[in-house]
């Protein structure tokens, strides 16, 4: 835990945090980098200002890929213990 995980600006995301591995969940928490937010796949939460900022935060467990931003697909492929495996891409 505590893992930080850069993405591209594109996803409009910043770098995620992984803040806890528990009951078959990863938790995780990301600045918004846009003025826009969306989250399909998993729970999220969170807010934008109208400048932009603020944060996101995204509890997600082993299956189908979450789309964020309609730009990034994150998938949590394992959860062992407390280490988890993510996948994130370029949605297709």
């Amino acid at each position: 835990m505590g893992d930080v995980v850069t993405v591209p600006e594109r996803y409009g995301i910043g770098p995620i945090k992984v803040t806890a591995i528990a009951g078959g969940e990863v938790e995780m928490v990301a600045p918004l980098t846009g003025s826009g937010y969306s989250v399909s796949g998993c729970s999220g939460g969170g807010g934008v200002s109208s400048e932009g900022s603020g944060g996101v935060g995204l509890s997600c467990g082993e299956g189908p890929a979450a789309t964020i931003n309609g730009a990034m697909s994150l998938k949590v492929v394992e959860i062992r213990d407390a280490a988890a495996v993510l996948r994130i891409a370029p949605v297709a």
